[in-house]
């Protein structure tokens, strides 16, 4: 078998084989493909596709490409939310100790940015000392303990996962339907998670521009996860504006810790209870998803989803006084608000334009192995349906370099469109798929 006829078969258009795909992953996970060839497959995969049978191939093999992380002795019942990437999606870091705090353990391992997405391993790394490399010893350990963990993948789970989630956020081959489902699904059958809440992301700040996209993205990852004897529910959820104000690292875990206080935007608070309400009711601590809400809202109520996530932070080598005092977490050397040129009704976001701004100022990838400033971002002021005074902020921006703050700025006012009649609010959710 060669990796040549391989990939010239997917990029004519014929399916591969369960045997040929497990050949490239296999060979690639060992080293003996070099990173142009798997580049090449993952190109002829963006524009070719997959059928189902293929990517449940494609799904297995990355899952079993390591060891199978087994969780019974640990906790009778663990359950993991997995999103597919926005701009401001902190949703992580507010539901899984919310979630912890409701006697249902979270294990969850995270990914870094992919490409104009930011990563939850990137946010956590701007609480200085966090660790998001444990063993897999030290996960178990951890969950059994605290009941909750969000660290990095273990080299030895899904290995080719891992190289080859790298390397798409490189080759422009992210938004692939069947490389996100094998991805996302091979880390969460590896992980070893009972139950899992998907949370799928559509619109311009997401991989799926479209609803029809988002639904077969979440029927694809519902099937094989039930395929596999998970219990898996996913949420199709609106990404044509960034979730919450922040977006960047530093700025986001603040919103998070925010949001853990009943502060924070009021559109990430409704998110994140309805999220963890999913995962209540998935695992059958409540007899609804409204039920799980209220569980959620009063976990965060009463201060115990903080003191779970305090407990996670300091579990896993972070520096609690970053967090009881946020103004202490990195901060940019240039802040600066940028007004409206025109008044009018915030009527669009182009939110993978704003995500890339930020990735410009140094807050994510631009190439492999780019190093990450937590500290820039920007905050945005207003939501799609808000109307927008001339001369007032409309967002400010966080630089710590004068020339990518300019860029950045034009970047972001691009992305905005105001109109001069009233312009309806955008959904939170817009389907459960099961």
């Amino acid at each position: 078998m060669h990796m040549v006829e391989i990939i010239e078969k997917k990029r004519d258009g014929h399916a591969l084989s369960k045997e040929e795909i497990h050949f490239f992953v296999r060979g690639y996970t060992a080293g003996e493909i070099p990173d142009y060839q798997a580049a090449a497959l993952l190109m002829a995969i963006m524009w070719r596709g997959m059928s189902d049978a293929e990517t449940r191939e494609l799904t297995l093999a990355m899952a079993y490409s390591g060891e199978i992380l087994e969780l019974k002795d640990v906790a009778p019942f663990v359950v993991d939310k997995h999103s597919t990437g926005g701009v401001g999606d902190k949703v992580s870091l507010v539901v899984a100790p919310t979630v912890a705090a409701c006697g249902l353990p979270v294990g969850k391992m995270s990914g870094r940015g992919l490409g104009f997405s930011g990563g939850t391993l990137d946010k956590l790394e701007s609480i200085p000392g966090f660790r998001t490399d444990l063993t897999v010893l030290e996960f178990k350990e951890q969950l059994r303990q605290i009941g909750i963990v969000l660290t990095g993948q273990s080299a030895n789970l899904a290995p080719a996962d891992g190289k080859l989630y790298a390397l798409r956020d490189v080759s422009g081959t992210v938004p692939s339907l069947p490389l996100i489902v094998g991805s996302i699904m091979s880390k969460k059958i590896a992980a070893g998670a009972d139950a899992i809440v998907l949370d799928v992301k559509v619109g311009s700040g997401a991989f799926m521009k479209t609803l029809e996209e988002a639904q077969a993205l979440a029927h694809s990852m519902v099937r094989i996860g039930k395929e596999v004897g998970r219990k898996v529910t996913a949420l199709i959820s609106d990404m044509n504006q960034p979730l919450g104000w922040a977006v960047g690292n530093a700025l986001e875990v603040r919103e998070a810790v925010a949001s853990l206080h009943e502060a924070g935007p009021l559109d990430l608070r409704e998110h994140c209870l309805a999220v963890a309400g999913e995962m209540l009711f998935l695992e059958g601590k409540a007899e609804s998803q409204e039920e799980g809400f209220e569980m959620a809202a009063e976990a965060i109520a009463s201060g115990a989803a903080w003191q779970k996530f305090r407990e996670m932070v300091i579990a896993q080598g972070g520096d609690p006084a970053y967090i009881d005092a946020p103004d202490r977490l990195p901060q940019a050397a240039l802040i600066e608000p940028v007004v409206a040129t025109e008044s009018g009704y915030l009527s669009k976001v182009q939110t993978d334009a704003v995500g890339m701004a930020v990735v410009g100022l140094g807050g994510g990838r631009e190439k492999k192995g780019d190093p990450v400033d937590p500290a820039v971002g920007l905050l945005m002021h207003y939501k799609v349906g808000e109307y927008i005074e001339k001369g007032t902020p409309i967002f400010t921006i966080h630089a710590n370099d004068e020339e990518k703050k300019t860029v950045a700025v034009q970047r972001v006012l691009a992305a905005l469109e105001l109109s001069e009649t009233s312009v309806d609010p955008l959904p939170l959710f817009y389907q459960r798929v099961v």
